[in-house]
């Protein structure tokens, strides 16, 4: 053990021995990180869960421990699992929008390998538009009827 007790030590004010469990994972250069985690579990309970985990869990668990804390701390309701639905809206924002990119490029292909139907455009009032678009299918129709010879 360096010179130093570890933030958890210096927080609890106590004497940091060599086999301090809290040491490796609490440095003495991050003070924070100890006190977050303590406001919300407690110093016992974390070296309690961190003396029943494996050593080479140990560092996880703590790293874990200071994220879940710390978003706590900032929203004292839901926590982490906030933060999880928030992604959660936002990947499913990103699809919608890829799905809806995806079928306008499908239109658009369709589009430029059958130039002959053109979309049409929009005219003032909806009696107009229904006029328009009924004129487009009728030279649809009549395009493909000479081009089969029924005509």
């Amino acid at each position: 053990m360096s010179s130093g007790r570890c933030a958890a030590c210096r927080y609890l004010r106590r004497r940091c021995t060599q086999d301090c469990i809290l040491s490796p994972y609490f440095p003495s250069n991050n003070p924070q990180r100890f006190a977050s985690v303590h406001r919300i579990y407690g110093a016992s309970n974390v070296t309690k869960l961190l003396q029943r985990l494996p050593t080479h869990l140990r560092s996880e668990a703590a790293d874990s421990l200071y994220f879940e804390a710390q978003c706590r701390l900032e929203d004292p309701v839901y926590g982490c699992v906030g933060l999880i639905f928030l992604l959660q809206q936002q990947i499913h924002s990103a699809e919608s929008q890829l799905i809806k990119t995806q079928a306008e490029i499908a239109v658009m292909k369709s589009q430029t390998q059958h130039p002959q139907t053109q979309p049409f455009r929009a005219i003032s009032g909806s009696n107009n538009l229904l006029l328009q678009q009924s004129d487009n299918d009728a030279n649809l129709i009549f395009s493909n009827q000479v081009s089969s010879g029924f005509i």
